[in-house]
């Protein structure tokens, strides 16, 4: 079965965690200041999920050439990883790093 095709979005939003007005750019799905996103997505940009919790960033991966932040729901413990974005707080994806966190991959 062939996953549905990723659907770019600009959205606009307020940061649950704390207040920051993010202005989306399509690829854009977690607060450039604190790293916290909302669980929205079953799959990426399908807003599909309708757990609706909080995921609070628990660690971070450098592979292949990218930082990856791992977010974990807040309500229903769901794993998650999204590439950090050129905006993103340096300050916030350093502070993640030398956590123990498992890749939700598996």
């Amino acid at each position: 079965m062939e996953s549905p095709k990723f659907t770019r979005q600009q959205e606009d939003f307020e940061c649950l965690h704390c207040g920051a007005t993010v202005h989306g750019n399509g690829y854009t799905n977690h607060c450039p200041r604190c790293l916290w996103s909302r669980h929205v997505d079953v799959r990426p940009g399908d807003r599909a999920s309708d757990c609706d919790g909080a995921m609070e960033p628990v660690g971070a991966l450098y592979e292949g050439g990218r930082t990856v932040v791992v977010q974990r729901c807040q309500r229903c413990g769901h794993s998650w990883r999204n590439k950090t974005a050129p905006n993103d707080s340096r300050t916030a994806v350093l502070d993640l790093f030398g956590r123990v966190v498992e890749d939700p991959r598996g």
